[in-house]
This record gives structure tokens, sequence and C-alpha cells, in this order.
């Protein structure tokens, strides 16, 4: 460590393990390292607008990578005799590309080409970074709607029913519904008939205050006779289930012959 030193310092250390720490910083320093290329975008000095937004387009994705950018207008034939128009259209693409990049150098002739160079704002390094942490975010951003849309909604759940039926096609349980409605209409047939019955029991209704007057006569003298205490309400009477019917009496086994007389 310290060989000059007086006496010498020494450091008892793993030669491997230095080796690999020292492996593992090389990479690193080549992953964070700053290789910045020079894009060329070329066109015209009469560009249509259309291809002009294209080729802003990728000067836009090349300085946002981190990378310069060379902007060379071609002039053909007497183009090369007023050069100011291609100052103009060079100026307007550096204000095109303003947000992502600055000028580094001003328009220039170059033979029968004007040149411009512009730098971008951010290095490569930090460019690498930013995308980075965007893919992250849109990768979250990606987890959370697919966890939105898989969890399941239990604001209005349905019964849970163990029927088979439920387990049938639509088309099934259709047929069966129309099958059940013929039989729902002809239902109502039986009570009909149940019905018939009914004017016998309005008739023997009168019979039921007739007898009430019948018991409620004789029972007017007795009230004129003093009494200690009111008669108690009589009560109604209990009508009686019917006695079932006598069995037939079973058949006895029937008599054998008698024995007759031994010789």
């Amino acid at each position: 460590m310290a060989p000059n030193a007086k006496p010498p310092v020494a450091k008892l250390m793993d030669f491997g393990k230095y080796k690999y720490e020292a492996a593992v910083k090389a990479r690193e320093s080549r992953k964070n390292q700053t290789n910045t290329v020079l894009k060329e975008v070329r066109f015209r000095l009469k560009i249509d607008t259309h291809d002009y937004e294209t080729k802003v387009g990728h000067a836009k994705r090349f300085l946002g990578a981190g990378d310069k950018v060379k902007a060379m207008i071609q002039f053909r034939g007497r183009e090369q005799q007023r050069p100011e128009m291609g100052v103009r259209l060079l100026e307007r693409f550096a204000n095109d590309v303003a947000e992502v990049g600055a000028v580094e150098s001003s328009p220039r002739v170059d033979g029968r080409n004007m040149v411009m160079v512009v730098g971008p704002l951010k290095n490569k390094a930090e460019a690498k970074a930013e995308a980075r942490r965007q893919k992250q975010r849109e990768e979250a951003r990606a987890e959370n709607d697919r966890k939105a849309k898989e969890k399941v909604d239990t604001s209005s759940a349905e019964p849970v029913t163990q029927s088979i039926g439920d387990a049938f096609p639509a088309e099934l349980r259709e047929q069966a519904a129309r099958t059940e409605e013929p039989a729902q209409q002809t239902a109502p047939e039986p009570e009909a008939q149940q019905a018939a019955p009914e004017p016998e029991v309005q008739e023997a209704a009168p019979a039921a205050p007739a007898a009430t007057e019948q018991e409620a006569a004789p029972a007017a003298p007795a009230e004129t006779a003093p009494r200690p205490a009111a008669p108690a309400a009589p009560k109604a009477a209990v009508p009686q289930a019917p006695r079932p019917a006598p069995k037939a009496p079973r058949p006895g086994p029937r008599p054998g012959a008698k024995p007759g007389p031994r010789a």
C-alpha cells in the first residue's frame, strides 16, 4: 500500500477477490460510458411540408437518445446562388428541435451543401437513465391495469346455486320455460271443479241460525226466574268425529272331519 514508507506498509488480501472487483468496476464503467454518435439528416431546399416534418421527427428521436444531429441542405443548380434561403430553413429546423437540442455550430457552406450541427440537451447516460425510468413507469402502469381488470367485482354478487339446470345452454333453458307456460295455464281447471260443491255449504248455513233460535227460546223463561248467579253461556257443540265402521270378523278355521269308530 505504501512502499516508500519506513517501514513499508503492506496489506494481506485475496487476489482472486481483488481481480473480481476490478472486473466488475470495469464492466460498470463501460456500461455508463457515453459514446456520442453524429447522426446526419439530409434534405433539399424545396422540401415538402410532410417530408420536413418527418425529418424533424427523426432529429428529435436522435437528440432524445443523446446523439448529435448534423443537418445538411443539398443545393441543386441555381439554388447555390440563394444561400440565404438555406440559412432560413436551417434556423427553422433549429427552432423546431429546440426542446431537445441546441445549436453547436451555425450554418456554414460546405461545397454544394450547407451544414449545421445540433447537440442534445442531455448526455447519453442521462438519456438512457430517463428512458429506463420511463419504461419502468409504463410497465408498472400496464401491470396495474392488468390487475384492475382481473379483480373480481363483489359489489353486485349473484347468488350461487347448485342447480344442474344453470349449467345447461340458454337454448335448452328457453325451451324448458316454454313447456312450463302451458302447464301453468291448465292448472286452474281443477280449482273450478272443486268450487262446484259450494252451493251445498251455502244451503246448510241457514240451518245454524235456526238451531240457535230453538236453543235460545227455552232459555228465555229461565232468565225470568230469580237465580243467584248468571247462567253460563251454552258451549258450542263440538262435532264428533264419525265412528269407524265395524270390521268384518275374520273367518275361523274349518273344523276337520271327526274320526270314525275303529273296527
